[in-house]
């Protein structure tokens, strides 16, 4: 313990126990004010006096019965890995209610410091807590912290080291009384289960007893692999359950909750609480917020309002940088071309490197502007509103409240990531709502399709950008619940379960966390525009260049320019057809080349949808990342253009291509939006379900997005064009 000590920091979620770890790390870990974005462990360490001091960040839960995936790792990192002491943290304005999970701590025995958090709101709220009573009643110290300015943050770090020096890894079971028709059978459990030293080298024997007269799944499975001991356990369950059912019409988990809890109320009426009279009467903020955010009909309306308002600020402030970024990645390539002699490095460079990686980091504005609303409402505390406003709603479809979280995660609100969206449905606690949930979390429309959105919608709707963005996020989420009843109608069959959710307080965002959040989703685009991306776009670009054209094809095309060079017409004429050659060369080496051949192979199909061959190859590279589906497009339309100095946006290029016109594109935008996830959204949903659900999402969403584009097109062409 001298040189190292780890510490397992617990709580409930909103507790703000991830802000407080990042507070003593210095970790940049993102911080969301809804249950369920902590979902894995994450550690940091520092330095503390003569000590190295490892700090465990626990997915935050609400009890240590196994419910959901998070309360589930959290006990098992505490069983397995025996920290050296436990933080948990509490909102101390909502003592009564986080205190159950410490109780629970302390029936486990590990040694335990509670950090009162969010003291800056039970002062606001005239809430005095004597900590030194409370650290009294409870036998373990009492910290008082404001993770959002680290205050107390030092103090509580020295008090856990030195309690854990103190108790030296040693765990204390707490015993409570659960009332007599409970305490016989628990002696009796626990006896047995001394006697046959049952699973007593991992948990306490009373707390064994408790798991299973809570019948906790995951202990009552350990069990039953250890032999006839486990069924003596569960038959003296059966029966103490029947005489509660039949006595006092309820079941021993019941009981057990109703003791803890009053035991803390108990602890809690000693003089631990006192109101100032002054601020008893004081209207609760956020309570008065909520009752018109909230309202049955005005808050899905503000709720839209705020949403519309995004797009629409996003497209009018982000127009300016966009169009700079896109005449510095014009003026880059045309010095690219003046530096590098012509020939194939040249063409990798600007084709390849420039025009492909250009036109994915053209919208970094637009982006950076529209996460930077996006954290701000999620610091403040309205992104959980919006799952309880939802849950209504998703009830109709067979999903549940926390399915909003993965939803919105996934860019239910534009720019967010299917990876995370789908890891955020371990919060529900239902296995067939989850799997709902994962299966049509990927519809949403995530950043990496973004670009592809911001592209298109530049080239044919420019005067509606911003009715445009919305529209399609309406679409996303209307096809994912419809998808969702039709799951949870046929092979996803099954009951709904209650949705309970703790809605945070309202709280004003710091400009400091708002941009460190933007900062970290911006540089994660950026990264990935760097580094997957340019090697994506690399790779396209061979596919796009080789094979060369045989000789005796590029012998017609110089005999042609013979031709012009020696003919009769104005020297104006020949640089057009010299112009239109090229183009035409161009046109059939790209065309020739491994993946010309692969997007004509496709186009009897994809012309169904309005697919050219150039969209095919870049719709089979949208398999790998969504963004490579903008590479491709410069790096096909830079290495067939008539111009190659011409420094036209790839949007304007597009718009001008007589392939396209607004219905191929809305077309297009519903593919993209609705096909295959990217390959690592596909291996995170076989780890958090299985492979055969993974290829289901991917041959169903490619299925399912190709006829939405084709009714498009067809329709549109047909009678509206």
């Amino acid at each position: 313990m001298s040189n190292s000590a780890t510490i397992a920091l617990a709580g409930n979620p909103n507790s703000g126990k991830t802000t407080l770890f990042n507070a003593i790390t210095g970790a940049r870990q993102h911080v969301g004010n809804y249950p369920g974005i902590t979902v894995d462990r994450k550690e940091g360490s520092i330095q503390f006096d003569d000590a190295r001091v490892n700090i465990v960040d626990l997915p935050g839960c609400y009890s240590l019965s196994a419910y959901s995936q998070e309360e589930l790792v959290a006990r098992q990192v505490v069983v397995e890995e025996r920290p050296d002491i436990v933080v948990d943290i509490v909102d101390a304005t909502k003592l009564e209610r986080h205190l159950y999970l410490a109780v629970q701590f302390f029936e486990l025995g590990v040694p335990m410091v509670l950090a009162l958090n969010m003291m800056d709101e039970a002062n606001k709220q005239g809430l005095q807590i004597d900590r030194k009573r409370l650290s009294t009643l409870l036998g373990c110290p009492v910290v008082e912290t404001i993770a959002r300015s680290g205050q107390g943050k030092q103090e509580l770090i020295r008090e856990a080291v030195g309690h854990a020096k103190k108790r030296g890894g040693v765990w204390e079971p707490l015993s409570i009384s659960y009332g007599p028709d409970l305490d016989p059978v628990i002696t009796q459990m626990v006896d047995v289960i001394e006697e046959q030293r049952f699973m007593t080298n991992r948990y306490p024997a009373r707390w064994v007893a408790l798991k299973y007269l809570e019948m906790d799944d995951e202990v009552m499975e350990q069990g039953r692999k250890l032999g006839e001991t486990a069924d003596r356990l569960e038959q003296m369950v059966q029966e103490v359950r029947e005489h509660c059912q039949k006595t006092l019409n309820t079941v021993p988990s019941a009981i057990i909750a109703d003791y803890r809890y009053g035991l803390i109320n108990s602890i809690l009426r000693q003089g631990v609480i006192t109101h100032e009279p002054t601020q008893s009467e004081r209207i609760d903020f956020s309570a008065k917020l909520d009752t018109v955010l909230t309202n049955r009909f005005l808050g899905p309306l503000i709720m839209v309002g705020i949403l519309y308002g995004m797009f629409q600020t996003t497209f009018t402030l982000g127009e300016i940088p966009m169009g700079w970024l896109e005449s510095l990645f014009g003026w880059l390539g045309e010095t690219a071309m003046a530096i590098i002699p012509p020939g194939m490095f040249q063409s990798l460079v600007v084709s390849g490197v420039i025009d492909g990686v250009g036109g994915v980091m053209g919208f970094v504005p637009l982006i950076a502007i529209m996460f930077l609303m996006i954290s701000a409402l999620e610091d403040s505390g309205y992104m959980a509103r919006v799952a309880y406003m939802l849950d209504r709603a998703l009830r109709l479809f067979g999903l549940h409240g926390c399915s909003a979280m993965p939803f919105i995660i996934s860019g239910g609100i534009m720019g967010g990531c299917a990876v995370p969206g789908v890891m955020a449905t371990r919060t529900l606690r239902s296995p067939k709502e989850k799997l709902a949930t994962l299966l049509t979390a990927p519809f949403m429309p995530c950043g990496a399709k973004l670009p592809v959105f911001l592209l298109l919608i530049a080239a044919f709707f420019s005067e509606n950008e911003a009715q445009i963005m919305f529209l399609i996020t309406l679409f996303a989420w209307a096809i994912a619940l419809l998808v969702s009843r039709l799951l949870r109608s046929t092979v996803i069959k099954g009951d709904p379960t209650p949705f309970v959710m703790e809605l945070p307080p309202y709280r004003m965002p710091t400009l400091r966390g708002v941009l460190i959040h933007t900062w970290e989703r911006v540089w994660h685009y950026i990264k990935k525009a760097g580094t997957v991306i340019l090697a994506v776009s690399i790779l396209l670009w061979a596919a796009m260049t080789f094979p060369g054209l045989p000789d005796q094809q590029l012998q017609l095309f110089e005999t042609e320019r013979q031709a012009v060079a020696t003919g009769t017409v104005s020297a104006e004429q020949q640089a057009t057809l010299l112009e239109e050659i090229d183009n035409r060369e161009g046109q059939v080496r790209l065309r020739h080349s491994v993946a010309g051949r692969i997007g004509t192979m496709l186009e009897p199909v994809s012309k169904l949808a309005g697919f050219d061959w150039r969209t095919n190859i870049a719709l089979v590279g949208g398999f790998a990342a969504k963004e490579v589906i903008v590479s491709t497009f410069g790096t096909a339309y830079s290495l067939g253009e008539v111009d190659p100095e011409e420094t036209e946006s790839l949007s304007s290029r597009i718009a001008t291509d007589p392939a396209w016109n607004q219905f191929t594109a809305l077309a297009l935008i519903v593919f993209v939006l609705l096909y295959a996830p990217c390959f690592v959204t596909v291996v995170t949903m076989a780890k958090e379900s299985s492979w055969r659900w993974a290829i289901f999402s991917t041959l169903f969403n490619t299925a399912l997005g190709f006829g939405f584009a084709v009714l498009i097109f067809q329709v549109g062409t047909r009678f509206f064009a």
